[in-house]
């Protein structure tokens, strides 16, 4: 029996959903509807509370119904969890566990853990840089929530050291505010160089499996963990500091005529490579998906082992991205052992013992719609 790990979600002001209040009564939910009608927003909503990030947005504002001040969203866990984030124009955000307001919405991290997948994601491969470093940040943080407080510490000081660069000004105060600031980037930039390592190191041989099972044996998957910083020998918490506040004192000059720091993780990439060839360049459009999903059930076999549970999977839309072989090997490979929450346009592309183990509902402008025509269904 699969695990029922979300039991309640409720909408408030939500996209361009105003309120919607849903039971699961069943590990698979599959939400219909034509597109625009609000199916992706209900699974967006989930994957906010899980990993407090949208992948389609960085913005609060985006999430909240137009011509509201706010909006909220709310869940209960299978753990009897009642979980809170309110979004909110102005003020930020507010999280709540049980009724209690919580000092940092970082504190939500871990009560109800989710693996998204959409048809954004095909920008893994295709898009820039950091759409890869995001989405491993994503994997670790669901491995460890306090490397949420690592990114964060290390976006501040990033921000704050890059506008000292372009003051351009010299004399001793600068110059010693640069060492302070190399400081503090050597020893945090060197704890999310070692977190990503580690994921990759972990998720290679299991996305690497993934991608041969897919593709019938015929494709071998390697993830290349690049580094924006020249890491002396074995991972190690000392040799790394002091390689990157070495070459963070080195890149000082030029640093400082170009204005902005080129040396730490924030100059990291993920090379994904198919038989030795960058994927980008040389991947054909179905290999290219064929990757992205074995990444997806690589992050997802990996966080449901390290946490000894499945997190919730969201399959946004995907099944129209990938051939019909594609998308029988996806519904088989992750048929087992999660709680499945599955958007489509219509029910064609599942088998009959997937809608007869599923809860179907139907979304038509915002709205859970019992009545919405059965002509989706075919």
């Amino acid at each position: 029996m699969r695990p029922i790990r979300l039991h309640r979600l409720e909408l408030l002001r939500f996209r361009n959903i105003s309120r919607l209040e849903l039971s699961l009564e069943a590990p698979r939910l599959l939400v219909v509807g034509a597109n625009g009608e609000g199916k992706s927003n209900l699974l967006e909503a989930v994957e906010l509370l899980g990993c407090l990030r949208s992948h389609r947005t960085s913005s609060d504002r985006d999430l909240i119904q137009h011509g509201e001040a706010s909006g909220q969203v709310r869940a209960l866990t299978s753990g009897g969890d009642q979980l809170q984030l309110e979004l909110r124009r102005s003020g930020g955000r507010q999280a709540q566990r049980n009724g209690k307001q919580l000092e940092r919405q970082l504190d939500l991290l871990g009560s109800l853990r989710c693996v998204g997948f959409s048809a954004l994601d095909l920008e893994l491969v295709r898009g820039e840089p950091a759409g890869r470093r995001q989405w491993l940040d994503r994997v670790v943080l669901q491995l460890e929530p306090l490397y949420g407080d690592l990114l964060s510490r290390y976006g501040r000081l990033l921000r704050q050291r890059s506008q000292l660069l372009r003051r351009g000004l010299g004399g001793t105060s600068l110059l010693a505010l640069l060492d302070t600031f190399d400081l503090q980037m050597a020893v945090i930039g060197t704890r999310l160089h070692r977190r990503r390592f580690r994921a990759i190191r972990r998720l290679e041989p299991l996305a690497a499996a993934w991608q041969e099972r897919l593709s019938g044996g015929r494709e071998e998957l390697q993830l290349n963990y690049q580094s924006g910083t020249v890491l002396a020998g074995e991972e190690a918490e000392e040799p790394w500091r002091q390689s990157l506040l070495e070459q963070l004192q080195l890149q000082r000059q030029e640093e400082l005529r170009l204005g902005q720091c080129t040396v730490g993780p924030h100059r990291d990439e993920l090379e994904l490579a198919l038989a030795g060839q960058p994927a980008r360049r040389y991947g054909s459009a179905g290999q290219q998906r064929t990757l992205v999903l074995a990444l997806k059930l690589a992050e997802l076999e990996l966080v449901g082992s390290v946490l000894g549970e499945p997190p919730l999977l969201l399959l946004d839309d995907v099944l129209a991205e990938l051939d019909p072989e594609r998308q029988q090997l996806l519904l088989e490979a992750v048929g087992e052992g999660h709680q499945c929450l599955v958007s489509a346009t219509h029910l064609g592309a599942f088998s009959g013992g997937w809608q007869a183990e599923s809860q179907v509902v139907r979304m038509r402008a915002g709205q859970l719609d019992p009545k919405m025509p059965t002509d989706l269904d075919s």
